[in-house]
């Protein structure tokens, strides 16, 4: 008989807001909207005061002050909150066996085969309090056998609580939930349902399988199983020595820079893309030169969490021409993306427009359906797409 397993989603509430208050004690009660100033801005995170108006992350910034005039706006430190968000992972390493970040404020910790020595439950309320101890910020959990299971969980126990979800009743907990807590159910997905007549998760639970894959294709049956309640995906251990990276040896050693810009262009397009298909954000750049001589030199810059072309190429421009002092040929240039997490681009919203968000998403699946460079910077074009494996960036 297969090991029941003790899945655990920690995630930090309104974890912007929360670091700001941390630091500015007026700003408690308060509706608080951040995210870029200007009128095409979009709110990256938002008070609980706030969603109060109907205001919630990724709105319009225009429309959120219109829904509610009296927030105050703050325009947000990424950096402020990234050292936050490592020192909490500290706190969860040292603490648990297992675990995976899967955003900057959003935790999986796998327990499995631990309540034979001790409760669960009571591990990670003590892992919670911990954090809220030792960081100063709130934060809410959930406990069930899966990851889909347990973040459905936290997000009912929310604003800085907690809820178990004993084994077998998951499909009960479940079905009384608007499907919108399904976590891979967006706007889209969510306004088919309702022209189904499919607005309660007890209404997917009782639908065959087999209808909602004609609908969806294959995410339909995914849809069933978190539906009710399955969801086999394991944690993905954290480790911060994943990297992302790849090389170009030139045919023939060159000092022509618009054809070396155009390389990092086109390489920094492709690591990026990776990137957000991989759900992941990088916090160092690193930039490789070899000239023809074998001389190599290599320069890095740490960032805030990102994974955003219009971002990384500016650093990978900038860190180029730091590099290349002696104006002698190039054989070979590299670019490496390290320092990895998991996370969403859209968490970086500070600067960003709807139109840009919309953009990288349409870009990315463009790409993601018809290959590499379908489209691309017009600078890239000229520079012919390789595959290769974005983890150790050798070409395959």
């Amino acid at each position: 008989m297969a090991e029941r397993r003790n899945i655990v989603h920690m995630d930090l509430d309104s974890f912007f807001v929360s670091v700001e208050r941390l630091y500015d004690s007026r700003l408690m009660g308060k509706p608080i909207l951040i995210g870029g100033s200007g009128d095409r801005g979009v709110v990256a995170s938002c008070s609980y005061e706030a969603r109060k108006f109907g205001v919630h992350s990724a709105m319009p910034m225009r429309t959120a002050r219109q829904l509610c005039p009296e927030a105050l706006q703050i325009r947000g430190d990424f950096a402020k909150y990234s050292q936050k968000s490592n020192e909490i992972t500290e706190i969860v390493r040292e603490s648990v066996p297992l675990f995976e970040k899967a955003s900057i404020d959003e935790f999986y910790v796998d327990y499995t085969g631990m309540d034979r020595f001790f409760g669960c439950y009571k591990m990670a309320q003590e892992l919670r309090q911990k954090i809220i101890k030792e960081s100063g910020l709130p934060i809410s959990l959930g406990l069930s056998q899966n990851k889909t299971v347990s973040k459905v969980a936290t997000g009912e126990a929310k604003p800085n609580n907690e809820k178990q979800i004993p084994y077998g009743q998951e499909k009960l907990f479940l079905a009384p939930l608007s499907v919108r807590k399904i976590p891979m159910i967006g706007k889209k997905t969510s306004h088919t349902l309702y022209n189904m007549g499919v607005k309660k998760i007890h209404t997917l639970q009782a639908m065959p399988a087999e209808l909602l894959e004609s609908a969806f294709g294959k995410n339909g049956l995914m849809i069933w199983e978190k539906a009710n309640g399955i969801d086999r995906s394991l944690i993905t251990p954290y480790s911060e020595a994943k990297s992302i990276s790849t090389e170009n040896t030139f045919e023939q050693d060159t000092i022509d820079v618009a054809l070396l810009e155009a390389t990092l262009t086109a390489m920094t397009e492709q690591l990026a893309g990776k990137l957000r298909q991989q759900q992941k954000l990088a916090s160092t750049v690193s930039v490789k030169i070899r000239y023809s001589d074998f001389d190599t030199h290599t320069v890095q810059r740490r960032v805030s969490y990102t994974s955003a072309d219009h971002v990384l190429l500016p650093l990978i421009k900038a860190l180029f021409q730091q590099l290349y002092q002696r104006r002698l040929l190039i054989r070979l240039i590299g670019v490496r993306f390290s320092g990895l997490v998991h996370g969403h681009y859209q968490i970086n919203l500070f600067e960003d427009t709807e139109e840009r968000i919309s953009l990288y998403q349409a870009l990315d699946r463009l790409n993601g359906k018809y290959g590499d460079k379908t489209v691309c910077r017009a600078i890239g074009m000229s520079v012919g797409s390789r595959k290769f494996n974005p983890f150790n960036g050798k070409e395959n």
